[in-house]
């Protein structure tokens, strides 16, 4: 399989804190990766150097095999969808405005395609076409996390990033949400990484679940063999605690 996105020897700290060291990952084209593990693990960190919001203090990062320090850094963020928790819309903008603003970037003569797009976002996200013109704070947390995944996806993306973004919604949305990106992915075949905290989101919607601890990786591998042959400790107390709850 051809690799999408590549960690190489990564180092990054935080003053005298350590959050990756000699961080190594190849992440294939189409995959789903859900990242999991202790708080200040290095899961949003790992995420952000992706799309440069963060820069590495040592090691390369590539995409299709570019070091993406050679890229102009505007051309790669429009390039790679970023939805986050709370979704961060612009307040000042509606929604179509919200969702239209990459594609606007990109297609400034071609109008009508633009709102094809967010026509198209809306309806895979189920947006009704009502609420084009209403800002976010007239939504509720659901919609607004909607309106945020759809932007994120407008500019038709190879790499879309995730970084908790359904931790701020009530749990039947939450399932909803769940099932939407999870049908999203298997239609378009855009390579998700995705950041949480619920080892039961993370087993559900990965095609690799990446589990990390301390900076480290303990396993990456199918949900499958993380459940049945979890390699360290760590990654047993997670399964065993994931086992608990739902007994």
């Amino acid at each position: 399989m051809e690799t999408m996105i590549e960690f190489q020897h990564i180092c990054k700290s935080y003053g005298t804190q350590v959050v990756l060291n000699d961080f190594q990952l190849s992440i294939e084209k189409g995959a789903f990766v859900t990242m999991i593990g202790s708080s200040g693990c290095g899961k949003t960190t790992a995420l952000k150097l992706i799309n440069g919001l963060l820069i590495p203090d040592e090691g390369t990062i590539r995409i299709e095999g570019t070091d993406i320090q050679t890229m102009d850094q505007n051309v790669l963020r429009r390039n790679i969808g970023y939805a986050i928790q709370g979704s961060v819309l612009f307040p000042h903008m509606s929604v179509e405005q919200n969702i239209a603003y990459v594609p606007s970037l990109l297609n400034r003569r071609d109008r009508q395609r633009t709102r094809d797009a967010v026509d198209q976002w809306m309806k895979i996200v189920h947006l009704p076409q009502e609420l084009k013109d209403r800002y976010p704070w007239e939504l509720s947390g659901g919609q607004q996390q909607r309106v945020g995944i759809a932007r994120a996806l407008a500019a038709s993306p190879d790499i879309l990033l995730m970084d908790e973004p359904f931790g701020a919604v009530d749990s039947i949305t939450r399932t909803q949400l769940q099932k939407e990106i999870k049908a999203i992915h298997e239609d378009s075949g855009i390579t998700i990484v995705f950041v949480t905290h619920d080892i039961n989101e993370a087993l559900y919607l990965g095609t690799r679940v990446l589990v990390m601890d301390q900076g480290a990786i303990q396993q990456y591998d199918t949900p499958d063999q993380i459940r049945s042959r979890p390699a360290t400790d760590f990654v047993r107390q997670l399964i065993s605690g994931q086992q608990q709850a739902a007994g």
